[in-house]
């Protein structure tokens, strides 16, 4: 009886069309994950060695090293969390269409998302930086900047643990950017200002409407996207549960893989550059001499900046009416910046500032001479000089006109050529902590997102319509410099495509997911305003 039942039960475990999951620990591959982790690690810290070496530098204090190492560790830290975090929205539909089995599976998304951090253009990094404080990026090196970057991250790796222990595909991106704006409001509060001006609401609205309309697009999309796959492609087969563990058609199997390859490759793209920002800021605040300007601009460009440079001042300058700046132009640009307050004194504070940064490069001849003791302040201005341009432009774009607009587009290319750049070993380091926590973990989001969604098995036809959408979407999005949430446009697209299979939905299930989407701005918000005044606290 005992043996008819195992047999029965092996039976029924080879027709179902669920995949195996559950693989032994392989020590090797454990040795191997550690050497990579250790290999990367020797990498970071020979990097900023041969960085502040080439500087000519003097070494005073291995304190500030010190610091810098712990911070490097706990924003890697972020992007293997949000590796593992992520994993589902690439290699669930692979691993549940029996594409791909899951442990190759992972180690081919990690791959891609690998691929996707170290060829990203950096316009997302520096997005998620303008929603910071003015006050605090000016002051990076600071107390209050290092509580700042401290508190955002470990808040995000909080909430993040907190949801994947949970099973639920919550947003790194979401929770990063609630990060970001708790800070902003504690530290608006901390200074006696309305916490509401703590954050560039502006640019935190922009954000807010990609990562809200996202999901929408998923669902939406994704569903019309499998009906006209239906239309198209009269195979029945294609839109039904798998029979046991056979794997798809070649050609669906083939088109699944590389849906599965895109998402990874821009995921990686997307969310690989969240991190990427924030250890900049980190780098800056730690070792300026290194990395407050890019020193990899060639001193034959310095004409080129010197003649956007002047343009712009004379398009400001046409613009201040007369009026005559007395003493430092920085006050009123921040002021600008940070509460949008626009006056009389806008214009020729800029136009100032726009002429003084320009007398600085000329004078140094290239960036990589500016003195080590002059480069923050240098950096700091060209940051506010773009900062107030971007604002400008957006502000006040009816008092412009196309040309004096592409002038002004003109100049800020030149100040973000200088200040925002990512040296190579950064993305390679971010590259691997996301690519390696793509592998490790992912179990219980895969679970959720392959079985809790729909009330039936994912199809072929599902899986490949709902990873379409989300490349799409996300390379999209990668393209405008916006964040947007791959963990729910991919559970939003499996959740389009059961609706519009009539597969049924697991109403709890989305109700988690729904309430862990509402959930998780406010309480990353408040832990890391908590942090962040706890951390000054300390500092």
């Amino acid at each position: 009886m005992t043996s008819l039942s195992s047999v029965e039960a092996l039976s029924a475990e080879a027709q179902s069309p669920k995949p195996r999951l559950d693989h032994p620990l392989d020590m090797r591959a454990v040795i191997i994950f550690l050497a990579i982790v250790g290999c990367g690690l020797f990498f970071a810290a020979y990097s900023v060695y041969g960085d502040v070496e080439a500087t000519g530098t003097t070494v005073k204090s291995l304190a500030p090293f010190l610091l810098l190492g712990v911070a490097l560790v706990i924003a890697l830290s972020f992007e293997f969390v949000n590796g593992f975090h992520d994993t589902a929205n690439a290699v669930a539909t692979v691993i549940y269409t029996h594409s791909l089995p899951a442990p190759l599976a992972v180690v081919w998304s990690g791959c891609f998302n690998f691929l996707g951090v170290l060829t990203s253009t950096g316009a997302v990094a520096f997005g998620i930086i303008s929603l910071l404080p003015v006050e605090l990026i000016l002051q990076v090196g600071s107390d209050a900047g290092f509580a700042m970057v401290f508190a955002m991250l470990i808040a995000a790796i909080i909430w993040n643990l907190g949801t994947w222990w949970l099973g639920l595909p919550a947003s790194s991106s979401h929770t990063l950017i609630g990060s970001i704006i708790g800070v902003g409001i504690a530290n608006a509060l901390m200074r006696g200002r309305d916490g509401t001006s703590g954050v560039d609401w502006n640019k935190a609205t922009e954000i807010g409407y990609a990562l809200l309309f996202s999901p929408i697009v998923g669902f939406i999309c994704a569903a019309l996207l499998l009906l006209v796959l239906k239309y198209v492609i009269r195979k029945p087969e294609l839109f039904k549960e798998p029979k046991g563990n056979s794997a798809p058609p070649l050609w669906v199997r083939g088109l699944l893989i590389l849906t599965c390859t895109g998402v990874s490759f821009a995921h990686g793209s997307n969310d690989g550059q969240k991190g990427m920002g924030l250890i900049m800021l980190i780098l800056i605040g730690t070792v300026p001499t290194a990395y407050a300007l890019n020193r990899a601009v060639p001193a034959h460009h310095v004409q080129t900046f010197i003649a956007a440079s002047d343009a712009a001042s004379k398009v400001v300058e046409a613009k201040a009416s007369g009026y005559d700046v007395l003493g430092d132009p920085r006050p009123a640009v921040t002021n600008y910046i940070s509460q949008h307050d626009f006056n009389e004194g806008t214009y020729p504070s800029l136009a100032l500032l726009i002429q003084q940064i320009s007398k600085q490069v000329e004078t140094y001849g290239s960036l990589a001479k500016v003195p080590a003791n002059q480069v923050a302040n240098t950096r700091n201005d060209m940051y506010l000089a773009s900062e107030a341009i971007r604002v400008l432009s957006k502000d006040h774009a009816a008092d412009l006109t196309p040309a004096e607009v592409k002038t002004l587009g003109t100049y800020k290319k030149e100040l973000d050529l200088s200040t925002k750049f990512i040296p190579i070993w950064v993305k390679v380091c971010v590259a691997l902590a996301l690519g390696l926590g793509t592998m490790i973990g992912w179990k219980r989001i895969v679970v959720t997102v392959g079985e809790k969604i729909g009330k039936e098995h994912l199809t072929y036809g599902q899986g490949a319509a709902a990873e379409l959408v989300a490349m799409g979407t996300i390379f999209a999005a990668d393209n405008f410099g916006l964040p947007v949430s791959t963990t729910h446009v991919l559970s939003s697209g499996v959740a389009g495509t059961m609706a519009a299979n009539g597969s049924g939905l697991q109403l709890a299930t989305l109700r988690n997911i729904a309430l862990a989407w509402v959930l998780t701005l406010p309480c990353a918000i408040m832990i890391s305003a908590s942090l962040y005044w706890v951390f000054r606290q300390i500092f």
